[in-house]
């Protein structure tokens, strides 16, 4: 699962998503798929939490507990409004401990063939999904809410193109509360569906937002209740402008492949102790013209949570910036498909255009394609979940 999934498992979904008559139940097939999810999850729960890291050690003291000067007050306030929405029935599925494993129990994958704790938006009535997207709003930029729905609105068009209501549905988004919402405790709110997930962790006024998985499939819907939307082509679109801004050593650095023929994301569900290496173009040998663009890059990832609190996160990336990397595969062309990584001690990046999956009906190709995009967003060195910031509190405060 290091670098995608399994090519028989991907032929196999492949089959789900292009089946000749619709899908209103459960088949063998996708019950056996089901199964092998189930299981991977298993896997990885079943190893204790490690941490991104470059070679197995993890760097440490980069991630100080300390004050930024920046409130989580309304953070606070909107997870507490939303937790006193839930019935006790409610509650029970989805308020954990701030130290339960259930931090890790997310998938990218579609509702169909991966079960997730919590309640959906689907469930919600008109009060509770007010404070589920009041909790939202306070916690992501108006960028970051946007392209959160906008993503919802990529799995009603699958669920059309498809005809299939088991596994695509834009309200199947599932919330999650890890801890009890407090300004001097720590604790954080997740939501977990298809190719839209978000872990929040907050300690006093500081805030991790990682691991966040961003994807969809179609990028751009061209039929259906929601023709027209689109979604991640500035990441795409100024990631190419950034391996261009290259020059032609820096170019050959980079680039890993010249030509993409597979699913590159090594960083997605269930790889939360992934061992990987630096590699690429180092940022230390870029201009102050490129440093800039780059960093402009990694804000429109940074930049979807709360403003105030990307530009904490934005300076934590400035100070690590010349220890980055920017790695490439594929092509540099006007419509190539491609694979970038920006790795450094304190945030690794990834975007990559997928093979066709839940269009296969549509794109009858086993190649990558720029309709179907996977991003994720991690902090290496054992701070995903804010796990660093959470071991140095318990070590200081034992509950």
């Amino acid at each position: 699962m290091r670098n995608s999934l399994p090519a028989l498992l991907l032929i196999t979904l492949c089959g789900l998503a292009n089946a000749d008559d619709p899908k209103v139940s459960y088949d063998n097939n996708t019950l056996d798929v089901k199964r092998m999810f189930s299981q991977l999850s298993l896997q990885a729960l079943g190893k204790p939490f490690v941490g991104i890291s470059e070679n197995g050690k993890l760097q440490q003291g980069l991630f100080p507990i300390r004050a930024t000067g920046v409130s989580t007050a309304p953070v606070v306030e909107a997870a507490a409004k939303f937790v006193s929405t839930l019935s006790p029935d409610q509650q029970v599925r989805t308020v954990f401990s701030v130290q339960d494993s259930e931090w890790r129990n997310w998938f990218n994958v579609d509702n169909g063939i991966f079960v997730r704790q919590g309640v959906s938006l689907k469930e919600f009535t008109p009060k509770q999904r007010s404070a589920a997207m009041d909790l939202m709003q306070a916690s992501l930029s108006a960028k970051g809410l946007q392209l959160s729905m906008d993503i919802m609105k990529t799995d009603q068009t699958l669920r059309e193109i498809n005809n299939d209501a088991l596994s695509f549905d834009e309200e199947l988004y599932f919330f999650t509360m890890m801890g009890l919402p407090s300004v001097d405790e720590p604790w954080g709110w997740q939501i977990d569906g298809h190719h839209l997930v978000i872990n929040y962790f907050v300690l006093d006024d500081q805030v991790v937002m990682t691991p966040v998985f961003l994807g969809g499939e179609p990028v751009v819907a061209t039929s259906g209740k929601y023709a027209g939307n689109r979604i991640l082509q500035q990441e795409q679109n100024a990631g190419l402008r950034m391996m261009r801004a290259l020059g032609v050593k820096q170019q050959k650095s980079a680039t890993l492949a010249s030509i993409k023929v597979k699913n590159n994301n090594t960083a997605e569900a269930n790889q939360d102790n992934l061992i990987l290496p630096y590699q690429g173009a180092r940022v230390a040998e870029f201009s102050d013209a490129q440093k800039k663009q780059l960093m402009e890059l990694i804000d429109l990832f940074v930049g979807n949570m709360r403003d105030d609190q990307a530009s904490i996160r934005m300076e934590e990336v400035a100070t690590h910036l010349d220890d980055t990397r920017f790695a490439w595969v594929g092509e540099v062309s006007d419509e190539a498909v491609f694979y970038y990584r920006i790795h450094s001690p304190v945030i690794l990046i990834e975007f990559d255009h997928q093979f066709p999956v839940g269009t296969r009906v549509l794109n009858n190709t086993r190649k990558p394609t720029r309709d179907h995009i996977h991003i994720v967003v991690r902090t290496p060195n054992g701070n995903d979940y804010g796990k660093d910031l959470l071991r140095q509190h318990l070590a200081r405060h034992p509950h």
